[in-house]
């Protein structure tokens, strides 16, 4: 039975992190994956360049049943921590908006940056290994495998959440907790599109692959992004935001000119004005969605000086508040993250341990708290393998 001072269950962005970090502190460390191929989360993310961090990082854009939970480990450990990493390791990068990061040229960079933070570490790799249980022991914890039984007395789970099954995402780590009496928080995919009943959706499917920047409120959720109209539903990062706060019967409203007064603009533009509506207001939205939209109110056809005050302003009013109920998402599939997990109540805020299980840490996406797209994500990833690497 091999002895370690601390075993790493999940070598994603959190688990690969933690490993690194509490090898450089001189701890022995065992990283196991179940996977054939390492980091592929890290690999696809950001379409293939990895939205790594975001500048802006604070617990404003992280949701969670217990809100305040994240302060202290985005307070210690911050997106300028691990800027300093990337810039050591001579990964170029670029800012795209709103404080995104991301490679100039791949996701592997993080990858490798990853693994060779693992080496300066000296951690031990086990991948593909299986782990078959895991027990608790007299000082720490014992874990069976595909490869061997070893001990520790920390044992660090980070195993991710359930979103993208295809690439290996499980609910292991949830069992875990479970089995170990930690209670759970519901988990449900987030950042993910939303979808329609086919017969609700149906006058808008001809409609896919129109996109346009909107204001887009549910709850207590509100973004101003790029929304998509697909086959299903509706996608874009305005969607992806706002799924996060949706849940299933939840209204989603949407302005489709956001600050702007479309009442007053279509009124003005009436004053001696021969022009077709269709014309004056495809100069402010997508044709196609113009047209559709006036067809379902009867004024595709019309000019704009004989339709009524009323009428347009309650045509401007439908544009600026629509409101819609999503019947589904397209789930764990095609969602990047998994809202919900270990409920942080029962985990310390500044080491991530157990409270009532000595040794048992618990990091990324497993915890129940999950960030904004936008690098917010990854940002958690390194915060809590920080708190918990500065632990072991």
């Amino acid at each position: 039975m091999a002895q370690y001072d601390v075993l790493v269950i999940g070598a994603g962005a959190a688990g690969m992190y933690c490993a690194a970090l509490a090898g450089q502190r001189g701890r022995r460390v065992l990283l196991i994956d179940h996977a054939t191929r390492l980091g592929e989360k890290i690999r696809i993310s950001g379409g293939g360049r990895c939205n790594f961090t975001n500048l802006h990082a604070s617990p404003a854009q992280y949701l969670s049943d217990n809100p305040h939970y994240c302060r202290s480990a985005l307070a210690r450990h911050t997106p300028q921590d691990f800027l300093k990493r990337v810039r050591h390791h001579g990964i170029r990068w670029f800012e795209k908006h709103k404080g995104q990061l991301f490679c100039e040229d791949s996701s592997q960079r993080i990858i490798d940056l990853l693994q060779a933070e693992c080496d300066d570490g000296r951690v031990d790799w086990r991948m593909p290994c299986s782990v078959t249980a895991v027990t608790p022991e007299a000082g720490g914890w014992a874990i069976a495998t595909d490869q061997g039984t070893f001990e520790a007395p920390s044992l660090v789970v980070a195993t991710g959440g359930m979103a993208i099954p295809k690439i290996g995402a499980t609910d292991w780590g949830l069992r875990l907790a479970k089995q170990q009496g930690l209670p759970l928080v519901s988990p449900r995919p987030a950042l993910v599109p939303l979808t329609f009943a086919r017969e609700d959706w149906a006058p808008f499917a001809e409609l896919a692959g129109v996109a346009l920047e909107v204001m887009l409120r549910c709850n207590e959720g509100e973004f101003r992004e790029d929304l998509l109209l697909t086959h299903r539903g509706l996608s874009g990062p305005a969607i992806l935001q706002i799924s996060s706060y949706w849940q299933h019967g939840d209204e989603l409203v949407v302005d489709l000119l956001p600050e702007q007064d479309l009442a007053a603009l279509l009124l003005e533009a009436k004053q001696g004005s021969r022009q077709q509506l269709l014309t004056v207001l495809s100069q402010l939205l997508p044709r196609r969605l113009t047209e559709l939209w006036l067809q379902r109110h009867d004024l595709l056809g019309r000019a704009l000086a004989e339709v009524s005050d009323k009428t347009l302003r309650q045509l401007a009013h439908g544009l600026q508040h629509w409101a819609l109920r999503p019947d589904g998402s397209e789930g764990f599939r095609k969602a990047e993250v998994m809202r919900g997990g270990v409920d942080t109540r029962a985990l310390d805020s500044r080491t991530m341990m157990a409270r009532e299980r000595s040794g048992l840490y618990f990091i990324g996406e497993v915890v129940d708290v999950t960030g904004w797209l936008g690098g917010y994500n990854f940002q958690w990833a390194w915060s809590s393998a920080f708190a918990a690497a500065q632990a072991v």
